[in-house]
């Protein structure tokens, strides 16, 4: 059985909020906007937005996005409105951590993965 990740649902009671979050500032493509259901096409992993409310853990998951610029890519996010900090570098590797609307962790990194 191989298994493959397809979208990542986040709980909201903020659903206006984190869908221009996620459209406007990020510039994710709405796929489906339903009452209670926003979806966004975020590569090869959709983020799906559900009304209702979410108990996370101490430590909550965080979305991470690939850019091959990550110094470009936060300053646009930042003209856009996004709360970044700022860029940490080691080793070839640079990062950029931030937060959604809801306080929800992402970050933007040059790791591309595999």
């Amino acid at each position: 059985m191989e298994l493959s990740i397809k979208r990542v649902i986040i709980f909201t009671k903020g659903m206006p909020a984190l869908t221009r979050f996620y459209r406007d500032v990020l510039g994710l493509r709405l796929k489906s906007d339903e009452p209670g259901w926003k979806e966004f096409d975020a590569g090869g992993c959709d983020i799906a937005l559900h009304n209702g409310t979410s108990e996370v853990g101490r430590r909550p998951p965080k979305l991470v996005f690939f850019s091959a610029e990550v110094a470009k890519t936060r300053e646009a996010l930042l003209k856009r409105g996004a709360k970044l900090g700022k860029i940490k570098s080691k080793d070839g590797l640079d990062l950029c951590e931030g937060t959604d609307p809801d306080g929800n962790p992402f970050q933007i990194a040059n790791r591309a993965g595999t």
